[in-house]
């Protein structure tokens, strides 16, 4: 089965996003902080690593985009981590009171736009290789 355009075409939406918001985190790491009114980190490198960790998320979209079905473990993965994100922001941000709610602006292009359209492609990939998903 040939994976529809539209899941190459969210993955690589995806890798350019990911990767621009990285690099723009990495040069320019107060910029966030500063739009949303908040005190700048002490330790402005480790968002910056946040950044470079982000970016390379947005390389592993643009690879699985040349076949999302077959690349399906790297959809797989950047899923995860735009769940366990939100879920890390509101045990932070909500629960804690250790973040500002704020930042919870930056989670809806960050993340929860891309659940849907990962979820399908890998419903497509589960329906191609039901066994070998299961294997893995």
């Amino acid at each position: 089965m040939i994976a529809p355009k539209w899941m190459s075409v969210v993955l690589y939406l995806a890798g350019g996003y990911n990767l621009a918001w990285g690099a723009f985190t990495i040069i320019f790491p107060h910029a966030v902080f500063d739009a949303m009114g908040v005190e700048r980190p002490n330790y402005p490198g480790l968002w910056q690593c946040i950044g470079m960790i982000v970016g390379v998320y947005g390389v592993g979209y643009i690879i699985a985009a040349r076949d999302p079905l077959r690349h399906w473990p790297i959809v797989l993965v950047g899923l995860l981590g735009k769940i366990f994100g939100p879920v890390g922001f509101v045990d932070q941000a909500v629960l804690k009171q250790q973040f500002p709610l704020s930042f919870g602006l930056t989670i809806i292009t960050n993340d929860l736009i891309w659940w849907i359209p990962f979820a399908l492609i890998l419903r497509a990939a589960r329906r191609q290789h039901p066994s070998r998903i299961i294997e893995q």
